[in-house]
């Protein structure tokens, strides 16, 4: 089988680790910048030209497209898709993850649980706004945040105010949300494969910050989900349609809470945490549906 991974840095290690587990299955495997792409619309035959040649071999596609170049990363998603290639997350469901407030919409239609959240266009009315969120603390969260940037905790009003009033001047959309104390800067990630999770870690903020993310120097630790956190990350799977993602819960007093789900999830964290094959895991996944 012929397998395509969309990636702009080939050194990664979750592009490595694909690599290597595809290669493992006697699967051809290929890494290529979805933005040297060139996309060729064509009634009869759409197809792709990427530097010498046209990709119309491929048999799926891994997209692991960087959520600054969303939107010609989908495109090529989208290209594949129209060529009968399999994707192992659609180019919709992506762009659909990555905007956190309709995500979080469609969460919350699909009955999932997650902090009491507010987005304003610009509001002035602050003290409304943490109000509607149960109060000081509150999370103030850039809409197009990644790996914990653009994510701020507002201990008291004042601050709250100065952050909004900051975010509104820079014509930088956010959202507020209700900061869950007893999570004690922890968060859960689940990683899905096929609709199933596959590992799960619960990832500690070190001391003195509020976010997890490995990425700001958290730490990680394998961790056994209860029934409630294995049927949210699975419920949130399929309301975004992507069988293959990360998905980011809180543990709170009133059970698990949805942070997030991630279209393109790193797997060395995981699967160090883990001890658990995810890149295998998803070669499997792809096997089942194009083999």
């Amino acid at each position: 089988m012929n397998i395509v991974i969309l990636s702009r840095n080939p050194h990664l290690y979750s592009t490595q680790r694909l690599v290597e587990e595809a290669k493992i299955r006697n699967h051809d495997v290929e890494i290529i910048d979805p933005l040297k792409c060139e996309i060729i619309i064509e009634k009869e035959k759409p197809t792709i030209y990427y530097r010498d040649r046209y990709l119309d071999y491929v048999d799926a596609v891994i997209p692991r497209i960087g959520a600054s170049v969303t939107f010609y990363g989908c495109a090529v998603v989208r290209q594949f898709e129209e060529m009968g290639v399999f994707t192992i997350a659609p180019s919709d469901a992506i762009i659909r993850s990555r905007d956190k407030l309709r995500s979080l919409q469609r969460l919350c239609k699909a009955g999932i649980g997650m902090p009491k959240t507010v987005f304003t266009n610009y509001s002035r009315d602050v003290e409304e706004v943490i109000k509607s969120v149960g109060g000081t603390p509150v999370i103030i969260k850039l809409l197009e945040g990644t790996q914990g940037l653009g994510v701020v905790l507002a201990e008291t009003k004042n601050a709250a105010e100065s952050v909004l009033e900051a975010f509104n001047g820079l014509q930088a959309r956010v959202i507020v949300q209700e900061y869950i104390k007893e999570a004690k800067g922890a968060d859960l990630r689940a990683l899905v494969v096929d609709g199933q999770v596959v590992g799960a870690m619960k990832r500690q903020g070190k001391d003195g910050e509020f976010r997890s993310n490995l990425h700001r120097g958290g730490s990680a630790n394998i961790i056994k989900l209860d029934a409630d956190e294995l049927k949210l990350a699975m419920k949130a799977s399929r309301a975004l349609k992507l069988p293959v993602c990360g998905v980011d819960m809180l543990q709170s007093a009133r059970g698990p809470l949805l942070l997030e789900v991630n279209s393109t999830p790193g797997l060395e964290g995981i699967e160090n945490a883990t001890g658990k094959n995810i890149a295998r895991a998803i070669i499997t996944f792809i096997e089942r549906n194009r083999m």
